[in-house]
């Protein structure tokens, strides 16, 4: 079993995140430093109340929901600055996903990071791709790009958001999905547990057989 961290490290590339040294071997007896991370930085998962679709957070969420047997790998390499993404984006696996898949679409955008483009031209997910998810019973979305829709109109980003939020868990700021080889992995994101959470740092890993 091949097993890819689809996980950015955090470094300074990653916007919302600094650290700072906290103690120092040679002066304090060890190393330790001090974190500073939006909630939303690098790769992370949503909560519901990030949107206000219920007051769900992130330590209330069964751990079960971050263990996915079967998450397609949809390649839409290459992809244009602010592509709209449709159904038809996905080809065959909108005829073959079942109920409770996971779907993670693979643009190579992280390749981005560090970038204006990064976070100002961002593919996004269209309405009808979002209502498509949830009618099909998509249990969890992720993306490449820092979000699922333009940061940059409020509109936009708050109506996907809330399409989503209530029925299918969002993971963003993926990367390395052009390491898997496989249409379909096992995965498991494990978001920090932090009480009353609108989101989390997020580990992700991927399974191929």
């Amino acid at each position: 079993m091949k097993i890819v961290d689809l996980t950015l490290p955090y470094s300074g590339q990653i916007s919302g995140f600094s650290h700072s040294p906290a103690r120092e071997l040679s002066k304090d007896g060890w190393n330790a430093t001090t974190l500073q991370i939006y909630s939303h930085a690098g790769t992370h998962m949503d909560a519901p109340i990030h949107f206000g679709v219920g007051d769900r957070t992130i330590d209330q969420f069964d751990v079960s929901d971050f263990v996915v047997d079967r998450v397609w790998v949809v390649d839409l390499t290459p992809v244009k600055d602010q592509t709209l993404l449709g159904i038809a984006d996905l080809g065959e696996v909108a005829n073959t996903l079942q109920n409770g898949d996971g779907l993670f679409l693979r643009t190579d955008w992280y390749q981005r990071l560090g970038t204006e483009a990064y976070r100002n031209k961002l593919p996004r997910i269209g309405e009808e791709l979002a209502q498509w998810m949830v009618a099909r019973g998509v249990s969890m979305l992720g993306v490449e790009a820092p979000s699922v829709a333009d940061v940059n109109n409020l509109p936009e980003v708050t109506r996907i958001h809330q399409i989503l939020l209530g029925n299918v868990i969002i993971v963003e700021g993926l990367g390395y999905l052009d390491q898997l080889q496989r249409a379909m992995v096992k995965v498991i994101a494990l978001p920090l547990k932090i009480k009353d959470g609108d989101g989390a740092p997020c580990r992700v890993i991927a399974f191929e057989e």
